[in-house]
């Protein structure tokens, strides 16, 4: 099977959990939020929880409840950062923004309800003993919070308030808990769920993420946003430093054609077990949204 018919195939795995982990809820507007907030997506970290876990011997049936909280969290987090208060968008995946198409309290309650429903999935039996549970737990909320995936975003909003565009590193910096966190998880998550060996896939993901944010800002610029189903050149209408302000188009995109090539070293220990998890390494730089 080919890397994009398994992420597709892997997707509508994950569509199927989360909708089981909504059924039978109240008929109340941040219930249908949350149904609306979790539709569609290119569900790349769920790829990646599946297919670590495809890789190291593990089933689909047993890794999925952590690919769905995994994208139930991701899911959570555009809804926040598409609030007013935080990067005002009106459009996701070619849809208005939850704030948009009910209200920013609504948005605000659906996006917490997502977020500690990525941690009742993690509750599953079905991903193993307590302690793989504990573990996929742990590993979730350090990415997700103040050592992650926030921390990242605050860092983000820090810099626009004070109007000081970035340094490279400082960037660097940024991403790796904005957009990285989360993807070393999945990557990692495989892992925990086998009892393996983490290192490998942390390098994997470390290099994987920050050519995944670089490609985004390449995007931003170069995209097309009936393609992307978002608002492109936000950033640089702010001012805000980027991959490509500081590296410029070519730079930024030798520099993520290098981390693809460092991720897949990474995955060199793995051997052909690991092809899909390269191609989709190489699919980070090469997709239009």
């Amino acid at each position: 099977m080919s890397f994009p018919e398994r992420l597709a195939r892997d997707a509508g795995l994950i569509q199927t959990r989360l909708d089981e982990a909504l059924t039978g809820r109240a008929d109340q507007p941040v219930i249908h939020a949350m149904r609306y907030a979790v539709k569609g997506g290119k569900r790349l970290r769920g790829f990646l929880v599946l297919e670590g876990a495809r890789m190291l011997g593990e089933t689909e049936d047993r890794a999925v409840s952590a690919a769905a909280a995994v994208e139930a969290l991701h899911a959570y987090s555009l809804v926040h950062d598409d609030l007013p208060s935080m990067d005002n968008d009106d459009l996701r995946r070619g849809l208005p923004t939850l704030h948009v198409k009910w209200d920013e309290a609504t948005a605000v309650l659906a996006g917490d309800a997502l977020q500690t429903l990525a941690f009742h999935l993690l509750c599953d039996s079905a991903l193993g003993s307590g302690e793989v549970r504990i573990a996929l737990v742990e590993g979730l909320a350090r990415a997700s919070g103040a050592e992650g995936m926030v921390l990242g975003q605050a860092l983000d909003i820090a810099a626009e308030t004070a109007g000081q565009p970035l340094t490279l590193d400082e960037i660097t910096a940024l991403q790796a808990g904005k957009t990285g966190a989360l993807i070393g998880f999945a990557a990692e998550a495989g892992a925990i769920i086998a009892g393996a060996d983490r290192l490998p896939l942390r390098a994997y993901a470390a290099a994987l993420g920050l050519a995944f944010q670089i490609s985004d800002d390449i995007l931003d610029v170069t995209g097309d946003a009936a393609k992307a189903g978002k608002r492109l050149q936000k950033d640089a209408g702010a001012g805000k430093a980027t991959f490509v302000s500081l590296l410029g188009l070519d730079g930024a995109r030798a520099r993520a054609a290098a981390l693809v090539d460092e991720a897949c070293a990474a995955l060199s220990p793995y051997g052909s077990g690991a092809e899909l998890l390269k191609q989709a390494a190489r699919f980070t730089i090469a997709r239009e949204s």
